[in-house]
């Protein structure tokens, strides 16, 4: 379904406020509201959160629900698709949730996602889903702040070789 320009505008305003604005249990999903988001009661939004822009109404974030700073929710790519946040879910720092046209992608009720993990499928109930531990994976033998281009820091990595699991 295609917006007008006026709609697609005062998404973005309200957007754009929502972002910022004090306000994380009543204003924020009140604005978001305006835009379309299907929000339950007592819902936080953190600062700085990206909730789809493009199809607000794709979105449906249940009571309960906690989402913190900076997190990102995208219902589309290649059109709509559908995200729904269950009750009392909580959403971590620098999450990314995203799903494609035509997909409808669930967070479980209960579910916690940990800080900078990607979500691209269904997450169970009461789950709790944690980003793996960074692994090192090379060895830097030429700074990237010395290199003089990428191709120099590229060529100065050794790979680190990992010993089997006993």
């Amino acid at each position: 379904m295609k917006k007008s320009l006026h709609r697609r505008v005062i998404n973005r305003l309200l957007h754009s406020l929502a972002r910022v604005l004090p306000g994380t249990t009543w204003l924020r999903p009140f604005l978001h509201r305006l835009r379309g988001v299907k929000i339950g009661t007592n819902v936080f939004i953190g600062d700085e959160v990206y909730l789809e822009n493009e199809y607000p109404e794709a979105l449906e974030i249940q009571d309960g629900v906690q989402i913190s700073i900076r997190a990102i929710i995208l219902a589309h790519t290649c059109g709509p698709g559908q995200i729904v946040i269950g009750k009392d879910a909580y959403i971590g720092p620098n999450v990314i949730i995203a799903t494609s046209g035509g997909r409808r992608l669930c967070i479980g009720e209960g579910a916690v996602i940990g800080a900078g993990v990607v979500v691209t499928q269904d997450v169970p109930p009461h789950i709790f889903l944690a980003q793996a531990s960074s692994v090192p994976v090379g060895k830097a033998l030429v700074p990237l702040t010395k290199a003089k281009n990428i191709e120099d820091f590229i060529r100065g990595l050794s790979p680190i070789k990992r010993r089997p699991p006993s």
